[in-house]
């Protein structure tokens, strides 16, 4: 067990607290500012994926927790009206920082131990911590022994800490779901729209894991993504991700963040991957430059007209906007192509539909170009709105495809 930290000799009443998240969070750090709320008065605080069990719910009173979306286990907190989402491009994130407009007057992370230089790095989680410490003057940090020294940006002294407490456990792993048969159908259709040479960039889950996988018998594929995950080492170690024709950082995997096995976690000192912000790896310019960037994302849902919903259903958030609007619109308008992937059924229901059941358009139709389901691939670059409803009703499942049909020519 960490040693215990009285978490009210650096936070006040009033504070706004940020913490790093998925494998980076800093979960003993956390669980005491949950235990140790109460005692120190109304809070704030700012986190993105979790999958920390305390934070489903429901929180210490005097604390209200601020994120991009619904993911992980926070999709329960807001199911039950615990989470207060402030939706925005993933990209904005260190703007928001900066501005103050999120909270930071104290950061929590998770880091490695020094190494010969006296440095810490911020290991699997560099990405939005990267950014926001900058702006934030406590900062208290979980020197882990278990967590891996990466590449990159993202090092700091120990000196840059008011204070730390020392841990030596595994990295959480990322709860994993192998594809199935409609998972590999939709990979294989997705895989036929990447090119050699393509620079890529994929989501997390058992779809992307899928697309990974049918992608093995391509080559001198580039990685620039948010998050990577098993399958891209995967790639990377068969000789297919080398990054060789990548217009910037060639011969590198550029990401933000790992979520994967602990297998990944301790291999990733072995292959070409760096950690950069989320400045960098979201920058509007470092993707315009990117030409052959193609953009593969998933989503709960897509209109007719091909807008897409990826954060809320039911009245809950259970996604985020993130960076798929960042990515797809680099990848649609100066990159190679974006592509919208996910299964035509989900929990009893079309997930082509005539209007976006959730409400929220997280993908402008215009960033779209095109939308794969296990039925087939529906292209949308160019077409008209009538001529994309066509196509998109084509990749329904078919037990849906009359009556979206009939709402076409209606």
């Amino acid at each position: 067990m960490p040693e215990l930290l009285d978490l009210s000799r650096y936070i006040r009443p009033g504070d706004g607290v940020w913490w790093g998240q998925g494998s980076a969070e800093p979960e003993p750090l956390v669980n005491a500012l949950l235990d140790q709320a109460d005692a120190i008065g109304r809070l704030r605080a700012f986190c993105g994926l979790t999958w920390n069990e305390r934070l489903a719910g429901p929180l210490p009173a005097g604390l209200t927790l601020l994120s991009y979306g619904g993911l992980g286990l926070l999709r329960e907190l807001s199911r039950h009206g615990g989470l207060e989402v402030v939706p925005c491009h993933y990209s904005s994130l260190p703007r928001l920082f900066a501005r103050g407009l999120l909270p930071c007057d104290v950061g929590l992370l998770q880091v490695c131990p020094p190494g010969d230089d006296g440095m810490v790095s911020l290991g699997i989680g560099v990405e939005y911590v990267a950014d926001a410490l900058r702006h934030t003057p406590t900062l208290i940090a979980e020197v882990n022994r278990q967590m891996p020294r990466t590449a990159g940006s993202g090092r700091l002294p120990l000196s840059a800490f008011t204070a730390t407490i020392e841990t030596d456990r595994p990295p959480r792993e990322a709860p994993a779901r192998e594809p199935d048969a409609t998972d590999r159908a939709i990979g294989v259709l997705v895989a036929g729209l990447i090119e050699d040479g393509d620079t890529l960039q994929i989501g997390v889950g058992a779809l992307p894991s899928a697309v990974l996988a049918a992608l093995r018998g391509h080559a001198d594929l580039g990685i620039h993504s948010g998050m990577i995950t098993d399958g891209v080492l995967d790639l990377i170690e068969r000789g297919v991700a080398t990054g060789a024709k990548k217009e910037i950082d060639q011969g590198l995997a550029i990401t933000g963040a790992a979520l994967g096995s602990a297998a990944m976690y301790r291999r990733l000192h072995e292959f070409p991957i760096e950690f950069r912000p989320a400045s960098y790896t979201h920058d509007p310019v470092v993707l315009s430059s990117l030409r052959s960037l193609v953009s593969v994302n998933s989503a709960i849902e897509v209109d007719l007209l091909g807008q897409v919903g990826a954060e809320v259903r039911g009245g809950a958030h259970i996604g985020a906007v993130g960076g798929q609007a960042d990515f797809s619109r680099a990848a649609a308008l100066t990159g190679a192509r974006s592509v919208i992937a996910l299964r035509s059924e989900s929990g009893g229901r079309s997930t082509i539909a005539a209007a976006l059941p959730g409400g929220v358009v997280t993908t402008a139709r215009s960033d779209v170009d095109a939308v794969v389901t296990e039925h087939g691939v529906a292209m949308l670059t160019g077409c008209t709105v009538a001529e994309r409803a066509r196509r998109l009703v084509a990749v329904a499942a078919p037990r849906y495809r009359e009556k979206l049909g009939g709402l076409t020519m209606a």
